[in-house]
């Protein structure tokens, strides 16, 4: 490992809109940081957005420049390539990727200090399951938020929002899909030691978030487990993560009068995630030698398989997994789907058989890409 420099040098793999804000976070508000190299797979030249000086396509240039790497590629493949490089290299590496962790994250978790970063949703439950436990909750759900969900919305209306919102097509189609909330919460119930109460999560679908808050801890308490799960609540604007967790009952007169409620079940809330405006708290967390935020552990129990959206042919190229017109994500128990094609290899995959719409992909219907994060993958899912 490099010796530390002061400000600490943050490498940053990825160019897109999330390493771009996170870049000026780092150059304007971050004194003890400082922005080390920027890795991409594009032309230097071609690239806005940065310091050119920082700009690099060298994999050892961004490595032998930083103290930290954090990943923000939103590449399975090549973002778990790097973080391996990263963390044999003895690096710390923070990504804003659930889709890599839930992907090849607990092979990477057992090479070095690997961690979700606080801003994206997953992390921002991290950040919140921590402030519970200090004061003494004891979690039954770990939350999500959802205001909209099309589990197969049309390419038009993807592209209308897609320009809408000035976000990738490929993100606007993961997200309205359900196919991102369902990796977000495989990756917390990984973490954190909760389970899920059914292959796709339960959504419940609610007039507010205090509503479908509480038909989640009724089934957790009906189920005797802490879960991970999400709500579809109308009155609420999908932009933060919530907890809901008991306590002591004899302190409920005192956490009624903090106007949490009667209790038993409370509802604790952080109203907003900012992701690259707060991954700098995580950054700082691990290069004082703090513990991991949240990754998948090295013994994960759920996955994320791929549910076809249509018939689909056999022969027919899949261009990605996650944000895809093909399939969407569905969180599943590991153990009760052992065949299943994990989500993030779908990149060029090809149909070696036809799959029926609503079918689960198994491991028989793809001929998967040859690419080391394949290995990396099936190590952690062929155990079940």
């Amino acid at each position: 490992m490099n010796a530390l420099s002061s400000p600490a040098r943050v490498g940053i793999v990825g160019t897109g809109p999330m390493a771009q804000s996170f870049a000026k976070l780092l150059q304007r508000h971050c004194p003890d940081l400082s922005l080390g190299a920027v890795l991409t797979r594009r032309e230097p030249d071609s690239v806005s957005g940065f310091d050119p000086a920082c700009l690099t396509v060298s994999l050892p240039a961004l490595l032998d420049q930083s103290d930290i790497v954090v990943e923000m590629s939103g590449d399975v493949f090549h973002g778990s390539l790097v973080a391996e490089a990263a963390l044999k290299a003895g690096l710390p590496v923070a990504t804003l990727n659930a889709e890599l962790h839930v992907t090849t994250g607990s092979y990477l978790a057992g090479l070095g200090v690997f961690s979700e970063a606080e801003g994206d949703q997953p992390g921002s439950i991290a950040a919140l399951h921590e402030d519970a436990l200090a004061m003494g909750f004891t979690p039954l759900v770990y939350g999500n938020m959802k205001g909209f969900l099309d589990l197969n919305p049309s390419r038009s209306s993807m592209a209308y929002w897609a320009e809408r919102q000035g976000i990738s097509l490929a993100n606007t189609t993961g997200a309205t899909d359900g196919t991102k909330v369902q990796i977000e919460q495989v990756l917390v119930a990984n973490g954190l030691g909760a389970g899920i109460l059914s292959q796709g999560l339960a959504g419940p679908a609610c007039a507010s978030l205090a509503e479908g808050a509480a038909v989640l801890a009724r089934q957790a308490q009906e189920t005797g487990m802490v879960i991970a799960d999400y709500v579809l609540a109308e009155g609420w604007a999908p932009t933060g993560v919530f907890i809901v967790a008991r306590h002591d009952a004899d302190l409920a007169p005192l956490l009624n009068y903090f106007k949490l409620g009667p209790g038993p079940d409370y509802l604790l809330v952080k109203p907003y995630h900012l992701c690259s405006l707060e991954v700098a708290k995580t950054v700082r967390r691990l290069l004082a030698g703090g513990k991991v935020l949240l990754n998948n552990g090295k013994r994960p129990r759920l996955g994320m398989g791929a549910i076809a959206k249509h018939d689909l042919p056999a022969g027919m190229l899949l261009e990605r997994g996650a944000g895809s017109f093909d399939v969407r994500g569905v969180a599943l128990e590991l153990a009760a789907q052992a065949d299943h094609v994990p989500l993030g290899l779908l990149a060029g995959a090809r149909l070696a058989r036809p799959v029926e719409a609503g079918a689960l992909l198994r491991l028989d219907d793809v001929e998967l890409v040859e690419h080391p994060a394949m290995g990396m993958a099936l190590a952690h899912t062929a155990t079940f």
